[in-house]
């Protein structure tokens, strides 16, 4: 039961993180949708409270971000819904899964949990775009998916990490680095 209030409570705060980050990269227009700013919640979510509680908060921030504050809006929010709650399962299963749960296994769920999550976003936006009537070209997706989103990419795998770190130094969670070698005790 204190595990299930644990990751409920973080759940809520990630959620909230979601809400608000937006509004502090969203004073650059140019910049600040480059820096995608509602998935970092959402990875640190299913990182640490698990692939089920990462894949609901991905699925619920877009859309209910979008309607209460009208941004993004919902026929962008409606193709990011399947994106972030893509990205929440992946990398919280996979870093889950991992035999041992370090650096190596935190990035290398990260990284498939992106290419999960753009093709996801890929696949959302062929279906909304078809059903209005226009296309989704295989230029949109690589502008959208990935030239357009460089900076956030960059930031996620840098700020992710460098937060788990920082959680584990505090206690608040448990970063296993099983992969680097402890000095031996003699």
């Amino acid at each position: 039961m204190r595990k299930y209030t644990r990751n409920l409570t973080l759940s809520a705060l990630f959620l909230a993180l979601g809400y608000v980050l937006p509004f502090l990269t969203g004073q650059i227009p140019q910049f600040g949708s480059m820096l995608l700013p509602m998935h970092i919640p959402v990875f640190l979510c299913g990182l640490i409270c698990g692939w089920q509680y990462g894949a609901i908060v991905g699925l619920i921030l877009p859309l209910t971000r979008s309607l209460f504050f009208i941004m993004p809006p919902f026929y962008v929010a409606l193709a990011m819904t399947f994106e972030l709650a893509t990205y929440g399962f992946v990398a919280g299963f996979l870093y889950s899964r991992a035999r041992k749960q370090g650096i190596v296994a935190l990035y290398c769920s990260m990284i498939i949990a992106m290419l999960a999550g753009r093709l996801i976003w890929g696949a959302a936006q062929i279906v909304i775009l078809g059903l209005q009537g226009n296309a989704f070209t295989w230029q949109a997706f690589m502008a959208g998916a990935f030239v357009n989103a460089v900076p956030g990419i960059i930031v996620q795998l840098v700020l992710i990490p460098a937060i788990m770190f920082a959680l584990d130094k505090t206690g608040l969670i448990k970063f296993k680095r099983s992969e680097i070698p402890e000095a031996a005790d003699e």
